[in-house]
């Protein structure tokens, strides 16, 4: 008898793309987000209009303020004499800063900088001071606020500077905005965290009870709200309801456990006692294991969620579940796997899912020119993650029935000519892979052949 080939080989690259995951936004932050755009869009909003209702009583206060400064300036050269007038100029710009020059028709005039304040500043100083005023915002290169006027027939400039009159609030309404906008985006956290917590719990408990934890999926009952004390008082029994169906069926399985498998084991020894024909004895002693094989799967599929997770080699868990199939003359390994690798799972559930697998691929992998089933086992560690990825060389399976195979019953082409499988192998390896955290996926290899990829998490390191 012939031993099976074993040989290790580099790791092959994948040959399947990773699916692709859309990044989700929380319900938190989406709340929070819309909350502060409506804030912020109401604050500008409000400050766009305080502005726009202030612009105008403003610009009518500048310019009376500046007219009245003109009106007193030209009362003052109007009274003066020539030589009292220059002191009265010199005062003029030391104590006030205001500068009063003649006006000539060569002087280069540049207008006011565009702005509603400027707009209604001129307009009110044209209508105060007569029709032949001038504004301007530089003469002859000089910046500042001048203002043209007459005096008889003589023409002069006042020059000012605008920030004289401007009277704004300061920075006193700027502070009291961004600490109104401060607030408003803390209440605006606040209120998307009321609103999240209770899903947020509900969340938890619904992955609790995912996980078979039926203990911590409790939720408060005396909320204040009335539509939520309804969810929680709803989800509470029906968390109670599912875990009484749990444990009822937990009985029933050892029940049905005990009351099959005893039968058929005095079965099996009445007929290994009784019958004397040794082809039919044989017949009926491999029925009876088949029947205790499916009684075997029906229970490992219904078994209970709790699954608690250790440190397991996983190099190790391979190489035991090689053991049993190394004797057989119908199956080749190639394995490439790196080493110390150490993943959390339950080592038996561990050995079960490897195990159904290399049954599975031993099975229905099997080429049609040599007979034999060539199993390529592989495994690298990546980030939080280790990849195992298990390989035949057989037909592979039709693509629309790749997302079937895990499906309870199910058999695929290749399995409905066979008496001995149930349909279960692959959901149990799927349903075992989930309660560790893990996840599977099966597709077919390009160059032929079924490819079970199974990512598992990895132990921490300096776990034993």
């Amino acid at each position: 008898m012939a031993t099976p080939k074993l040989a290790f080989l580099p790791y092959p690259p994948e040959e399947e793309s990773k699916p692709s995951r859309t990044a989700g936004l929380s319900l938190f932050w989406r709340t929070f987000v819309l909350l502060s755009l409506l804030l912020v869009g109401s604050v500008f909003a409000w400050t766009q209009t305080l502005r726009e209702l202030e612009s105008e009583p403003r610009a009518i206060q500048t310019a009376r303020q500046i007219a009245s400064l003109v009106n007193l300036s030209r009362a003052a050269v109007m009274y003066t004499d020539a030589i009292t007038r220059v002191s009265l100029f010199k005062t003029m710009r030391d104590e006030e800063h205001v500068v009063i020059v003649p006006r000539e028709p060569k002087d280069l005039i540049e207008p006011m900088e565009n702005g509603e304040l400027n707009r209604f500043i001129s307009e009110e100083l044209t209508q105060r001071l007569g029709p032949g005023t001038m504004v301007a915002g530089r003469v002859n290169g000089k910046d500042g606020l001048w203002i043209g006027f007459t005096i008889d027939k003589d023409l002069f400039w006042l020059q000012t500077n605008l920030e004289r009159f401007d009277t704004p609030a300061g920075k006193t309404w700027l502070i009291w905005l961004t600490t109104a906008a401060a607030l408003s985006l803390a209440g605006a956290a606040w209120i998307a965290r009321l609103i999240n917590r209770p899903l947020k719990d509900l969340s938890f408990a619904a992955s609790r009870v995912r996980e078979g934890d039926f203990e911590a999926s409790e939720l408060d009952e005396s909320v204040a709200t009335s539509e939520i004390r309804e969810v929680n008082v709803g989800f509470n029994r029906m968390t109670q309801k599912l875990a009484m169906i749990e444990q009822e069926r937990a009985v029933m399985l050892a029940g049905i456990s005990h009351d099959l498998r005893t039968p058929l084991a005095r079965l099996r020894l009445e007929t290994e006692l009784s019958v004397t024909d040794i082809h039919a004895r044989e017949n009926m002693a491999s029925d009876i294991a088949q029947l205790d094989a499916i009684i075997g799967k029906f229970l490992d599929y219904a078994r209970p969620g709790n699954m608690e997770l250790t440190a397991v080699s996983l190099n190790k868990t391979v190489e035991t579940c090689l053991l049993s199939l190394k004797k057989r003359p119908d199956i080749a390994f190639k394995v490439a796997m790196e080493d110390r690798l150490l993943v959390m799972a339950d080592e038996v559930e561990l050995q079960r899912i490897i195990t159904n697998l290399l049954e599975n691929a031993a099975r229905y992998g099997k080429s049609m020119d040599t007979g034999m089933a060539d199993i390529e086992i592989s495994a690298r560690g990546l980030d939080k993650q280790v990849l195992l990825r298990l390989r035949d060389h057989g037909q592979g399976v039709a693509a629309d029935q790749l997302k079937q195979l895990t499906t309870p019953f199910f058999r695929g082409e290749a399995a409905r000519t066979s008496a001995n499988g149930t349909g279960l192998g692959l959901s149990i390896v799927e349903k075992t892979v989930s309660r560790m955290g893990g996840k599977l996926e099966l597709s077919n290899a390009n160059s032929g052949g079924l490819c079970a990829n199974i990512r598992l998490q990895r132990a921490p390191a300096g776990s034993t």
